[in-house]
């Protein structure tokens, strides 16, 4: 009969795991086929099964077989990975440090800031058991219900695997290295406990989950659910990959993606430097390329307090205490909560808001509690009309279920310009925003990047443009070159609140600004003019 099927923490199928199903002092062996599946000559019932395979950890559970619901057996690779739990606290508060480890590894913390520093070193963890690091993640699809390491798998009770959050707000990263010579470094938000500054950052740490497909599942990986068995071939698989307009979102319902796993895109090697190239697909648009943006602002003197996108949701970021919020690079998933928050503060409050970022607050988030979201695509394609039932132009996700972002952003995301990278060049060079640049009108800027994916300039990867919904009274200051028309626009409008709003509309804006002088200018005008120093 068929058992089940065995995949490993990426959902792709193990051919050749080795089984043991024991009931009442009898064992039945079988071997996984090239698809994951297990078959094996045993009744349905209770066993106890034995499994598993070289370079993975192997497991023994207690397992009922059902003929008619095939069981999802997981193994998790040899390998050096690790989390904080949680991964956004205030000072003095604490998060666990969840590592998975075949050998011995030592743990040291520094803050991402201007340079990397070291706060301290934690620890060397071993123990007498061998492969006694090692995590073990549950079986079935735990990107929904989270990995829960150190409760499956390696903690130390004695050692207390905590860390009391420094009190410098600010991005924090745990460097974990094993005796081999294995490297893995993951990050921590450490908020301030009360505000300290005028300027609030917000770390993009929904995105972030959005993105992370550990487990098997991200919102671009089986976003609505896992199928029934485990990948063989991505590219033969994949809707993204069989379908000519990818049609990930396809479905109304999504199941949710929770925070509680390693997120292996946000690691950022030990030797990458502030202003060295941003490597790798996802490193662009995440945590890496937010890292420039403060880096960046402390070498200008910017004192900025540092926040999650959670922490947002939770009701811990005190906006009306800001003068300043800053959002960057990919803050593409919001709350509805989050997104009315913020534009009441804005339109209402005179909050003064910095999107130095692109694709952002274009899909609504929905948490079901402190660690499941589930991303409200709906049925959606970014290059197909999408229209509401009353025919009505829907702009994004968000507005189909909420409103357009550009109410709030003046600007919304659209597919041309996608997977480019240009310069901008300059509308309106007498606002305030051109000051020092001696730039002119039609003169080209954000000409230097860091931006690997696609490289090319300041306006890129993904952009944002004006739209019929964003307020009257936004001006078009700059906008990218890139080609079919796609340059991210650049845009500033107020509020009878005195609330101001600057927007870049690129993803890229942040790998260029600790490289090229004008985007830096430019942003340091509207933050010194946004917090009074001007």
């Amino acid at each position: 009969m068929l058992v089940g099927y065995v995949s490993d923490e990426r959902y792709l199928a193990l051919s050749d795991v080795q089984f043991e199903f024991r009931r009442d002092g009898n064992v039945v062996l079988s071997r996984s086929t090239i698809s994951g599946a297990v078959y094996a000559d045993i009744d349905p019932g209770s066993y106890e099964v034995v499994f598993g395979k070289q370079g993975f950890g192997s497991k023994i559970i207690q397992v009922d077989v059902d003929a008619a619901k095939p069981y999802q057996f997981r193994l998790l690779s040899d390998s050096l990975m690790g989390y904080m739990w949680p991964k956004c606290v205030k000072s003095g508060e604490t998060s666990e440090f969840r590592v998975h480890s075949d050998e011995e590894f030592s743990l040291e913390l520094y803050r991402y800031g201007e340079s990397k520093q070291l706060v301290k070193r934690v620890g060397t963890y071993d123990e007498h058991g061998p492969r006694a690091t090692i995590q073990i993640t549950p079986d079935g699809d735990y990107t929904q219900t989270g990995v829960e390491w150190n409760k499956h798998g390696y903690s130390n009770k004695n050692l207390k695997q905590l860390l009391t959050a420094p009190d410098q707000s600010g991005l924090y990263y745990l460097h974990a290295t094993t005796k081999s010579g294995k490297s893995f470094n993951f990050p921590w938000v450490v908020a301030p406990a009360s505000p300290t500054h005028e300027i609030a950052v917000l770390a993009s740490d929904i995105n972030w989950n959005a993105y992370n497909s550990f487990g098997g599942r991200s919102n671009y990986i089986h976003a609505s659910e896992f199928p029934r068995t485990p990948t063989v071939n991505s590219r033969l698989e994949l809707k993204r990959y069989v379908h000519a307009d990818h049609k990930t979102y396809s479905t109304d319902s999504y199941a949710p993606l929770s925070l509680d796993r390693p997120d292996p895109y946000n690691h950022i090697p030990t030797e990458e430097m502030l202003d060295d190239p941003i490597q790798g697909r996802q490193g662009c648009h995440m945590a890496s390329a937010e890292w420039r943006l403060l880096g960046w602002m402390e070498q200008q003197g910017f004192e900025y307090d540092y926040y999650s996108e959670t922490q947002l949701h939770f009701e811990r970021v005190p906006l009306e205490e800001y003068k300043v919020l800053v959002l960057s690079v990919h803050p593409e998933y919001w709350s509805v909560k989050m997104y009315d928050r913020l534009k009441k503060w804005v339109h209402e409050e005179g909050g003064k808001l910095i999107y130095l970022g692109g694709n952002g607050l274009d899909c609504e988030a929905e948490f079901l509690d402190d660690h499941r979201v589930v991303y409200q695509n709906t049925s959606w394609s970014h290059t197909e009309v999408n229209s509401s039932e009353a025919g009505d132009l829907q702009e994004s996700r968000m507005h189909r279920r909420h409103e357009s972002q550009a109410r709030l952003l003046g600007q919304v995301f659209t597919w041309p310009g996608a997977m480019t990278g240009a310069p901008y060049r300059v509308i309106n060079p007498s606002h305030w925003c051109f000051g020092g640049t001696e730039l002119g009108r039609g003169d080209l800027f954000g000409t230097e990047s860091l931006h690997q994916r696609v490289p090319g300039g300041a306006s890129g990867h993904e952009t944002d443009k004006i739209s019929p919904f964003s307020p009257e009274n936004t001006e078009l200051l700059a906008k990218g070159v890139n080609p079919d028309d796609g340059g991210a626009h650049m845009i500033y409008y107020d509020t009878l609140s005195g609330g101001e709003v600057f927007s870049v509309g690129s993803i890229c804006w942040n790998a260029s600004i600790v490289v090229d002088d004008n985007v830096s200018t430019i942003t340091s005008n509207v933050i010194r003019r946004f917090t009074g120093r001007d």
